[in-house]
């Protein structure tokens, strides 16, 4: 059965959406952008302090839903320019380390709130 996962440690949706959606033992986690949840407001900052805001979001929403950053199988990376591929890779190699899930990285046009990155991310839970 499908369980909607919600925790005020990551920013609210901003719009018709789940912040992450459990189904057995997967969850998958909407792209994150950085927003403070504290705030509720973009964090100031270089396309690394964002990537960083970012998977602080994912691992608040993935521990929400009874999972992990070392549980994720895979993600989906979007930036705003390719050009800062380098400087999100360091962020996202600190996070995931040598338990690296799949990955896809997509330029995109334009991201919500005109953000340089969003991730988003498919996890396992050990779920009774």
């Amino acid at each position: 059965m499908k369980q909607i996962i919600s925790t005020t440690h990551a920013p609210k949706a901003i719009g018709p959406y789940s912040q992450a959606v459990a189904f057995e033992n997967l969850v998958f986690v909407s792209g994150q952008i950085p927003i403070d949840p504290a705030t509720n407001q973009l964090i100031e900052g270089d396309v690394a302090a964002q990537t960083e805001r970012v998977l602080g979001n994912v691992k608040a929403v993935l521990e929400a839903a009874g999972s992990s950053l070392e549980n994720v199988l895979k993600t989906t990376v979007y930036l705003r320019n390719m050009d800062d591929f380098p400087r999100v890779n360091e962020v996202y190699a600190r996070y995931f380390g040598a338990n690296s899930p799949a990955r896809a990285t997509v330029e995109a046009a334009r991201l919500p709130r005109d953000v340089q990155v969003e991730i988003e991310a498919i996890a396992f839970a050990r779920r009774s």
